[in-house]
This record gives structure tokens, C-alpha cells and sequence, in this order.
């Protein structure tokens, strides 16, 4: 096929890009995915392959590995909140419409600005909800209100940088340490029923399934390490003290965190998520012995639910891995994931491949 040819096709197709994939079927060749104003298109070069962004990091879980390196925005959310400008012409509470067109207007400009090869699909509104509410602008403010309840909510623009207006710390100081097994049950509570069908039987999915319709791109969701999400109910100085000193309650609440993080897990796999990103922080700061016995045993567990589900798992691992490479490796993630070089220690990507290897 010439390129000419190839151009003359490019400008007359306007579907989608799934529809113009069946037209390449028919007409033979290799393809690659490049990103357009309104969809991702299909392009030939023959003698060469190029993949998809989902593809690339499919490719890059194998063990043959992958020769084109997917590129992607671990924390998404915080991008596009201090760089929502740069990204759309959207008004910023798009971001928080009931309405699928508005939502889709403004994740098309994410999308292709970033040219990222994943995405962290979203939750959406029910179908009742869509129905029942809607934004209203007005010189007040900007407000989402329901017109089944009556109720009228102000929504406030995202602050770049993500601190309060008030300058008041966002981390967790409890007035009160809890320490007794009854407290961590109303502390972590676990619903009695759970059905994660209901979001396909409610539409939370629509928004989730229309973006994957347009983009070839890699979806996945977050969830946190049961051990790092027991800093919400005990923050730094708690954490740390209850690891040191009163371990089995610990174990207690990571179990209790686990369970929620299982049922986030198959919700994930619901809407459409390949992959899960899991979160641990502050764990570096431990010793080797307490993430063994803390720390590991949930995490494997949790490894395997992903796996279960189909899933794929990406262990993220915050600040220096020294002494617990071990331990990381041992939890049999799909994947690794460490910050940069910084604090004082050095993450060398050469040496990283070595231990994994």
C-alpha cells in the first residue's frame, strides 16, 4: 500500500477506530495506533509492527519482554488537578459531571495531551443518579444538585498543589490511639452484604466503557497495601508504634483492610480493569522482620485475588527497597514499581534488573 493511498483513507475515515481496524482486516497489512483529535486511528508500514498502547504493556508483562517501553502517569488524579489548564479547554467541573458527554469531552483532551499508554478507569454515576442530577452554574458557584432529594452541594475547584485553603495539615493525627479489637471493627467496618455485579447492574460502568470503546489503552485500578492503609486510622506517629509494640492487633487491622481491598479488587475486575496499582507507603521505614511478618503475608494474598481475577498486579514500593528485596520479591507481583533516586538513597535501574533477574 502506498502512502498516499493510506492518506487518502485516513482523511475520508471519520468512525471510529475500531471500525476502521475491520477496513484493514480486509485490506492485510501491520498496524500501529497513533492518536487524532477525536479517535485513535490505524496506520500500515509494511515490514514493521507497532503496537497498541494496551498491547505495549501486555508485551512488557511477558517474559519475551517488549521492544517499545509504555509510558504512564502512576498518579493521574494529581496531574490533572494541578495541570488541568494544559490539558482541556473544559470548564474544571466537567470533572465532576453527571453527564457522559461532558465527561468524555474532557478525558478525549487528557488523553491524547498525554499520549500515556494506561488509564485509571472511573467509577460513575449510577443510571438513577444521571437522571436525577445535574451541575448548575450560576455567580454563586457551581453546584450539583438532585432533583429527587432536594439536596444542593457546592463544589469548590481543585487547589493545585492540593492543600487546604486554610493551610491546615492533611495528615492524621487521631485524638486517641485505638488499640482493642472492638475498636478496629467500628474503625474498618465491613459491610454484611456485597455484590460487585451491582455495578454493571447500576451503569457505573458506562463512563469506564465508553472511554475503552475509543482508546486502546491499558485500564487499571488502585487499591493500597492493608498494612500502608492502616495509616488512616492511627496516621505516622500511631502506625509506627503500634508495629513496634502491638503487632497482633496490627495484623488484626490488616486483615479487616484486606478484606475491603479483595472486594475493591473484584469491583476493578467489574469495570473493566487489567491491571491493579497497589500502594505502599512508609513501609521502608520498618524493619526487614516487621514487613516480613506484616506486610508480606497480606500482600501475597492480595497478589493472588488479582491474579484470580485475571488480572495483572503492580507492587509499588515507596522509598528505598534496601534490606527488603527479599521480602518485595517473595510477594510474586507481576510487577515492581520504585520512586526515584531521592532522601539520600539511589534507585539504579541497571542494579534493579539485576536483583529481579
Amino acid at each position: 500500500m502506498e502512502v498516499n493511498d493510506l492518506t487518502d483513507i485516513i482523511d475520508k475515515v471519520e468512525n471510529s477506530a475500531r471500525l476502521f481496524l475491520k477496513i484493514l482486516d480486509r485490506i492485510g497489512g501491520v498496524f500501529f495506533s497513533i492518536k487524532r483529535k477525536k479517535h485513535p486511528i490505524i496506520i500500515i508500514r509494511e515490514g514493521c509492527v507497532y503496537m497498541t498502547s494496551r498491547q505495549k504493556i501486555e508485551s512488557a508483562f511477558s517474559k519475551e519482554g517488549t521492544n517499545e517501553v509504555p509510558a504512564v502517569i502512576c498518579y493521574e488524579g494529581i496531574y490533572i488537578r494541578d495541570h488541568w489548564e494544559e490539558l482541556t479547554d473544559c470548564p474544571w467541573w466537567y470533572q465532576y459531571s453527571p453527564d457522559i458527554n461532558q465527561q468524555m469531552q474532557w478525558y478525549r483532551d487528557f488523553i491524547i495531551k498525554t499520549g500515556q499508554d494506561w488509564l485509571a478507569i472511573p467509577y460513575f454515576y449510577s443510571e438513577s443518579d444521571r437522571n436525577n442530577k445535574y451541575i448548575e452554574v450560576n455567580s454563586d458557584g457551581v453546584f450539583i444538585n438532585d432533583k429527587w432529594t432536594g439536596a444542593r452541594y457546592e463544589l469548590r475547584k481543585p487547589k493545585v498543589s492540593g492543600w487546604s485553603e486554610s493551610g491546615n495539615s492533611h495528615s492524621v493525627h487521631p485524638s486517641h490511639l485505638i488499640d482493642t479489637y472492638d475498636e478496629i471493627d467500628q474503625a474498618i467496618h465491613i459491610p454484611s452484604e456485597f455484590d460487585p455485579y451491582r455495578i454493571i447492574k447500576n451503569d457505573i460502568n458506562a463512563l469506564a466503557d465508553k472511554i475503552l470503546s475509543e482508546f486502546e489503552l491499558y485500564p487499571i485500578c488502585h487499591v493500597s497495601s492493608p498494612l500502608w492503609s492502616t495509616y488512616g486510622i492511627w496516621g505516622f506517629e500511631g502506625m509506627m508504634t503500634m508495629i513496634a509494640e502491638n503487632p497482633n492487633i496490627v495484623k488484626y487491622a490488616c486483615e479487616r483492610y484486606l478484606e475491603l481491598s479483595i472486594r475493591s479488587i473484584k469491583q476493578s475486575s467489574v469495570l473493566g480493569a487489567k491491571g491493579i496499582w497497589i500502594e505502599e507507603c512508609m513501609t521502608d521505614m520498618i524493619s526487614p522482620h516487621a514487613f516480613k511478618e506484616l506486610n508480606v503475608p497480606f500482600l501475597k494474598r492480595l497478589v493472588e485475588e488479582i491474579r484470580n481475577a485475571g488480572m495483572k498486579s503492580i507492587y509499588y514500593f515507596c522509598g528505598d527497597p534496601a534490606g527488603k528485596w527479599e521480602h518485595i520479591l517473595s510477594i510474586s507481583a507481576d510487577a515492581i514499581s520504585l520512586e526515584e533516586s531521592k532522601k539520600g538513597f539511589v534507585i539504579d535501574i541497571n542494579d534493579v534488573a539485576e536483583i529481579v533477574n
